[in-house]
């Protein structure tokens, strides 16, 4: 209640909608806010004659949602996206994976998320179903995909690897036909069992910042290219800089740095924040990646989570990686730690 009423509060919400099972919750968020309006969708009256025009904005300026983003320090910041983030995200995402009315989205991720909310709003714009599950439950998911003809699905590595520990091994069917993977870089290993098991997993990389994904590879390519995140959705851009603001060669790690249509509007109320972010016109994502030779995205890590160890750069993801190669290792975490020799050591 305290982080939702500081948000409510910073983002200068004038009504707070609930369903029942949140009342209670709602209830203590206004000890903290005592003029913020609350209405249930569960007694709220529905009847056509009750319901008042809607006027929806198209201005592609307006703001549209503001999801809040946590950083490595501080408060969370809340990203505004506006009417043209979302249309240019639902219009990238349809001309990468084909998408039409005959679509069945399976959304299972928090819709307080911008990969959850930006289903439901690709979903509005081109017509096709959301099937929207409370919550990520790994069964669940797999009665989705076999039996009620869902046809794509967005998860993290995790929930990728619960679904297929979940499945006994079954063959999944050719209705599926794309899983979206983000969240941050999916371990070969995990790519690799998808595979062998006949799972069309596409790699996806975007922020919060810019409306969900901004590069994901085409579903054609995703067994060919396995740990590619794609390339950039039309229109946008993705460049990989060196510390010097200099384009990195291909295959040379660097800040990966992005521009269009999907870019956020910036930070409420953090002008500072904003400039930093949206320096020089680009988006600085804080994520290490290379493209290849094609122009396609390898995401390495954050940089803030890069371990410098007597001189080398060590990226946990790929010594993740190595581990859960092993069939004994089900999870992995690597970090750095100080060492009076090699300034830091590599910790798993």
């Amino acid at each position: 209640d305290e982080e939702i009423a500081w948000q409510a509060g910073d983002a200068g919400a004038r009504l707070l909608v609930v369903e029942e099972r949140t009342t209670a919750l709602a209830e203590r968020t206004r000890l903290a806010l005592p003029n913020l309006p609350i209405v249930s969708v569960d007694t709220l009256d529905a009847t056509p004659e009750s319901m008042t025009e809607l006027h929806l904005s198209h201005d592609p300026a307006h703001v549209l949602a503001i999801i809040y983003t946590s950083g490595t320090t501080g408060r969370p910041k809340g990203a505004m996206l506006t009417v043209g983030n979302f249309g240019g995200s639902a219009v990238g995402s349809a001309l990468n994976l084909v998408s039409d009315a005959s679509d069945r989205w399976l959304a299972c991720m928090p819709l307080f998320h911008v990969g959850g909310l930006s289903i439901l709003l690709r979903a509005a714009i081109h017509g096709f179903a959301a099937v929207v599950h409370d919550g990520f439950d790994a069964h669940a998911v797999n009665r989705a995909l076999h039996d009620e003809g869902v046809t794509m699905l967005s998860v993290v590595a995790v929930m990728l690897q619960r679904m297929l520990d979940a499945n006994d091994g079954r063959a999944y069917p050719s209705t599926l036909r794309c899983v979206l993977a983000g969240g941050g870089p999916v371990p070969r290993p995990l790519l690799e069992r998808c595979a062998t098991l006949g799972v069309p997993v596409v790699q996806t990389y975007g922020l919060t910042e810019t409306c969900s994904q901004i590069a994901t590879l085409a579903p054609e390519d995703a067994l060919r290219r396995i740990g590619a995140a794609g390339r950039p959705l039309y229109p946008n851009e993705l460049r990989v800089v060196r510390t010097s603001g200099e384009e990195a060669d291909a295959g040379e790690a660097g800040e990966i740095v992005a521009r269009g249509p999907v870019v956020m509007a910036g930070y409420a109320g953090q002008p500072e924040a904003t400039a930093r972010a949206l320096a020089g016109g680009w988006l600085h994502t804080g994520d290490i990646g290379h493209l290849d030779a094609d122009g396609l995205l390898y995401l390495l890590d954050r940089r803030d989570d890069l371990i410098v160890t007597g001189g080398e750069n060590v990226y946990p993801s790929e010594v993740e990686e190595a581990l859960l190669a092993h069939r004994w290792v089900i999870e992995a975490a690597v970090i750095g730690l100080p060492d009076s020799q090699w300034g830091q050591r590599v910790v798993a």
